[in-house]
């Protein structure tokens, strides 16, 4: 699969696609469903899918730090899209240039002279543009006039034990938040992950007699906030039981946040291995303590309602 990093790098071999445009941010079930529709027409059409996204994502450009915490980054997005057969991705710069930019200077930009796209899939209710003024029925005006198709993909619906409704990355954030990780599972159709790549830490959890393997992820602002249940992949052929603290620490430029996970039964030199951590269940928020000491307990605590939990879940099985 190819990244496209802006319209500046757009060559003729780009040209000619069938395409879709969004965040995609936690490619969940309904963005599933609007890519397999994608391969499916670019087999029918003989040519490339394509994947137009946005980095930042256009409200975390406009609303800053108040934007809501964004599900997966950038490289996460790239190796998810590849699995469902992502030929391209265009990931466009969203900036002032592309905020004040009108929706007919963005159709004939990318759609048209960048692209040449054959084949459009965007949701009916989906909108772009200077002021988000261009909506599907200019798309389909442009279609006509350009020579290509443009559809919409229907809402993608899911009832589950809790709720019902429109699969969306806000309905996923608003679950992780609220510690429904059942819930998270059924919408995004896997567990929820982080990658990252371990790095040296404080070395506090090796004095507490709980090593672990600090991941940076790269990110501001995250959905999860405090302890959990995890399982690792990357280390060994299957997966590694542990337990997370995810939060937030001051930095140079603000704030990071750190991910650690002790890991149940490894005691190997991992500094440098690429990590993903999936989240199964919270055991709770962060808490302060008096003494390290109190640290030490509360972290045995957890240990041993982790190590229940993923016993529990092997009787069942």
């Amino acid at each position: 699969m190819e990244l496209i990093r802006g319209l500046h790098n757009l060559r003729p071999q780009h040209h000619g696609c069938v395409a879709t445009i969004g965040n995609f941010d936690g490619v969940h079930l309904g963005h599933q469903h609007v890519l397999e529709q994608l391969a499916e027409k670019a087999t029918q059409f003989g040519c490339p899918s394509t994947v137009i996204t946005f980095e930042p994502q256009p409200l975390e450009y406009f609303a800053g730090e108040a934007a809501p915490a964004r599900l997966m980054r950038l490289r996460d997005k790239v190796r998810a899209l590849q699995r469902y057969n992502v030929a391209r991705i265009l990931s466009l710069r969203f900036n002032q240039a592309l905020a004040e930019m009108p929706y007919q200077e963005f159709i004939d930009r990318v759609l048209v002279k960048g692209l040449g796209v054959r084949y459009l899939v965007v949701g009916d209710d989906f909108r772009f543009g200077k002021d988000r003024q261009g909506t599907f029925t200019h798309l389909v005006e442009a279609g006509k006039k350009h020579q290509f198709e443009v559809v919409n993909t229907p809402t993608f619906n899911i009832a589950t034990h809790i709720d019902s409704g429109r699969v969306s990355s806000t309905r996923i954030r608003a679950a992780l938040e609220s510690g429904q990780f059942e819930q998270a599972e059924k919408l995004l159709g896997h567990h929820y992950k982080m990658t990252g790549r371990v790095a040296h830490g404080e070395k506090l959890g090796r004095e507490l007699g709980f090593p672990t393997a600090n991941i940076h992820v790269h990110r501001k602002v995250t959905p999860l906030h405090g302890i959990y249940v995890v399982t690792v992949t990357g280390l060994k052929a299957q997966p590694v039981e542990g337990v997370a603290s995810i939060g937030t620490r001051p930095a140079v430029n603000g704030k990071k946040v750190i991910l650690e996970v002790f890991l149940f039964d490894f005691d190997e030199s991992i500094y440098g291995e690429q990590l993903e951590v999936n989240f199964l269940k919270k055991l709770r928020d962060e808490l302060p303590f008096d003494s390290l000491e109190a640290l030490k307990e509360q972290i045995a605590i957890d240990v041993e309602q982790a190590k229940q939990f993923f016993g529990n879940k092997r009787d069942i099985e």
